[in-house]
């Protein structure tokens, strides 16, 4: 069964479903999520996706992302593709939600209204071998040098949510 995501206006209010693979081909808005798992130290969870991904194969990118099905919240999808994706799960917590537009490899448009969840672990993930090819914990600072200094490495997304994490991050120090 092809994967549907949810197709949304401005203000997140659904207006149906496409075909996944469609939506991002017409680059239509769509509803999505992205998780950015924190351990006590403060690092980032990140994981390089898997390089056989239908795009961005092999780059790095946030904790965990994707798509509510029809009839699940954004939590919830957050909460099973951390499951799906890294093998745990943890608390989310909700902090932002924004509209981003970027241009991938393969002809793909990522076109989000995106919800930000952040989540606390301090342990190993399991990862599906499908999703993810590594992963590791990274200082905030030097995430930040690493993005500006070498840009290829990270996907479109999280370039773009980076900014909103960061600005989040700064706005409740």
């Amino acid at each position: 069964m092809a994967e549907e995501v949810i197709l949304v206006d401005a203000h997140d209010q659904e207006l149906g479903l496409m075909e996944k693979m469609e939506a991002h081909r017409q680059g239509l808005l769509h509803r999505a999520f992205s998780v950015f798992v924190l351990n006590e130290k403060g690092e980032l969870m990140v994981q390089q996706r898997a390089a056989e991904k239908y795009h961005s194969g092999g780059l790095w990118t946030n904790t965990c992302c994707s798509h509510p099905r029809a009839g699940e919240s954004a939590e919830e999808a957050a909460h099973r593709r951390l499951q799906e994706e890294m093998g745990f799960d943890c608390p989310l917590q909700k902090v932002l939600e924004f509209t981003y537009r970027a241009e991938l490899d393969k002809g793909m448009i990522e076109h989000e209204y995106d919800h930000l969840f952040i989540g606390s672990y301090n342990q190993e993930p399991s990862l599906n071998p499908e999703e993810a090819m590594a992963w590791k914990w990274m200082r905030i600072e030097d995430l930040s040098a690493d993005i500006q200094d070498h840009p290829e490495r990270y996907t479109a997304w999280f370039k773009i949510i980076w900014k909103q994490f960061e600005a989040y991050v700064i706005s409740q120090a």
